[in-house]
């Protein structure tokens, strides 16, 4: 298994209060045990993405009701719902705990059935993807894994790597929460992700999320007023030959 700096359960807990503060480390757990109680009672709520009304998602795994999770989630469904599994790849084990799936899955550190546990960067594939998706992953690339360099520079080479593995036609969609990662941030405000199409999205309210400017965006704080991302990116890439 690969460096990480979460591998052992006393490393997780440095690595989460460094990430998001002492007080979350007691806010998390309270949100969990509530969760039941609290997902049932939650009034529906819809956001507009790319045209399409979507309704937020809600679920108790990684406290998914009360952060980005509940808009990246229908985003990356919705692309899913055009392709067939066998034509998908996801970066980052994340869909499965949600759910079924059947597309195959690439992640460096998580174990489990049927996940390849490889670097994007030295992954093989025979085959090629029509579609490659990845929910609030590449933040982590170079700066949760201890690895010595710039973690941008890292990213932009993921980015390329995952791009090799599309069809010609192939799509690469990242979902990045703004505000984690300040090499991330400082890539996305000088445009040099190169994306061929971009989305961000604000938390305006507690269950309320919308369209919003790259400026508005990146002035958004991370964990502040709301828990973790209070807006993220949606990215789009075609392949490259």
């Amino acid at each position: 298994m690969a460096s990480h700096l979460y591998n052992s359960g006393f490393g997780k807990v440095i690595w989460f209060v460094r990430r998001f503060g002492v007080c979350e480390l007691f806010l998390k757990p309270i949100r969990y045990i509530f969760a039941p109680f609290i997902i049932p009672r939650l009034v529906k709520s819809e956001f507009t993405f790319n045209d399409r009304v979507l309704s937020l998602f809600y679920h108790t795994y990684n406290l998914t009701w009360s952060n980005e999770r509940s808009v990246e989630i229908p985003i990356i469904r919705d692309f899913l719902s055009h392709h067939g599994s066998e034509d998908v790849l996801e970066i980052g084990n994340v869909l499965s705990h949600y759910g079924d799936v059947n597309h195959t899955i690439l992640d460096k550190f998580e174990r489990g059935k049927g996940i390849i546990n490889e670097d994007i960067l030295g992954f093989v594939s025979a085959d090629k993807f029509e579609l490659i998706v990845s929910i609030s992953t590449f933040e982590h690339i170079g700066y949760d894994d201890e690895i010595d360099g710039d973690s941008g520079v890292k990213i932009i080479h993921a980015i390329d790597a995952s791009r090799k593995l599309l069809t010609e036609n192939g799509r690469l969609v990242l979902t990045l929460p703004l505000g984690y990662n300040p090499s991330l941030d400082q890539l996305i405000a000088g445009n040099q992700l190169h994306s061929d199409r971009s989305f961000f999205i604000c938390r305006t309210g507690q269950l309320r999320w919308e369209i919003a400017t790259i400026e508005k965006a990146l002035s958004c704080r991370y964990g502040n007023p709301f828990p973790y991302a209070n807006a993220i990116m949606v990215a789009e890439f075609g392949g490259t030959s």
